[in-house]
């Protein structure tokens, strides 16, 4: 017998798939864990996430949270798959972590993107992040969305201004620098 708490009070939302040329968005699976916890130990990859390296289980919460993200909100992050490779290279999506930030961004989409080293310099953060802007704008067309980076992360700061992200603030975020940056949004 299943114990009550045990039922999700609503089915979990299905994550939907999109795709790129290269790419193919799709839910988080258990089987992302190994590429992404070696991702996440990388010196090219936590430099401008945490600025040290993550163990395997804090790579498994992040990816329990991407789940959660869609069972709750009805939005969050994609596991991005190299097509020609079939192998996990990072995620991509939306967030609402309700961060300790000032000024705050609580209550905003918050977009984020974060792929392996082996693949960068291959333009597939800029096919990423075009795809889930597009569906983000489709169904979620008058969410206020932000996004937070790290002001020496050059190529996640070209990829955001590439899609209409511009600064708004400059502040701290667990005692290291981070910019602010926020997206107006498209007529629907």
């Amino acid at each position: 017998m299943n114990h009550p708490l045990c039922l999700p009070s609503t089915p979990p939302t299905a994550v939907p798939q999109l795709e790129t040329p290269d790419l193919l968005l799709r839910g988080p699976r258990t089987t992302d864990l190994p590429e992404f916890a070696a991702m996440a130990a990388d010196p090219d990859f936590y430099r401008y996430v945490g600025g040290k390296p993550q163990t395997e289980e804090d790579t498994w919460r992040r990816l329990l949270a991407q789940q959660g993200h869609w069972s709750l909100l009805g939005y969050g992050a994609w596991s991005v798959e190299e097509k020609s490779t079939g192998r996990f290279i990072g995620t991509v999506g939306f967030f609402d972590f309700q961060r300790d930030l000032t000024p705050s961004i609580k209550g905003t989409l918050e977009a984020g993107w974060a792929l392996s080293p082996r693949i960068h310099g291959c333009g597939y953060a800029t096919q990423a992040v075009q795809v889930a802007l597009q569906w983000a704008d489709a169904h979620f067309p008058a969410e206020h969305m932000t996004c937070i980076i790290d002001p020496d992360n050059t190529a996640s700061l070209k990829v955001a201004y590439k899609f209409g992200f511009r600064e708004f603030a400059r502040t701290t975020y667990y005692n290291e620098p981070i910019l602010l940056l926020e997206r107006p949004r498209t007529s629907q």
